[in-house]
């Protein structure tokens, strides 16, 4: 029997995250169980255990690509707080707000991520640390530890934002969330 080379397992590990992400994004990690991602990703429920561990092992692998992922999308074409406040108004966007399935895990799944496991719950502190600090170095270059307590004011704030506007069925009322949250955001970065 044929073996698959490094290459092919690193490609199929990674479709398996991406398609992963996707999913618990949108239907929740506990309403994803394995026997969704995995068809999703091509395929069957057996192979998850060449690739990882178990399921939560899974789950911090993917909580960790997606919140890499959001850092990425922190660093913006322009620079220093105009490169921010590009990112708040992507991130309290109505585009954002009605496609879970490929925004922010935190917006998606924070509640979740607080019932996983201990991997799950160090995957998240880890990004979430990177995303705070990479606001913290737009908001203040020259000395970012100084404006860390305003990069986390901003995430959470950002993050409650598209929560509530996500779970408003009033959709006039959930865009005046968003608008409000991306004026409130200016507080932090002024």
């Amino acid at each position: 029997m044929a073996r698959y080379a490094k290459e092919h397992k690193q490609v199929t590990r990674q479709r398996i995250i991406e398609r992963a992400g996707h999913r618990f994004k949108q239907d929740g990690i506990d309403g994803s169980g394995i026997s969704t991602p995995m068809p999703d990703a091509g395929l069957t429920n057996g192979a998850l255990y060449a690739h990882f561990a178990s399921k939560d092992d899974l789950v911090a692998h993917v909580v960790a690509h997606e919140l890499r992922t959001l850092a990425d999308r922190c660093d913006t074409p322009r620079p220093g707080r105009e490169g921010l406040e590009d990112f708040v108004r992507g991130y309290l966007s109505p585009e954002h707000r009605d496609r879970p399935d490929t925004g922010c895990p935190s917006a998606a799944l924070l509640d979740e991520i607080g019932r996983s496991a201990d991997g799950t719950k160090q995957a998240y502190t880890e990004g979430a640390t990177a995303i705070m600090e990479e606001i913290a170095a737009r908001l203040a270059p020259a000395d970012p530890q100084a404006a860390r307590g305003r990069a986390i004011g901003l995430f959470t704030m950002m993050v409650g934002t598209l929560q509530l506007s996500r779970a408003l069925a009033d959709r006039a009322f959930a865009d005046e969330v968003l608008e409000r949250g991306v004026e409130n955001a200016r507080t932090f970065i002024d």
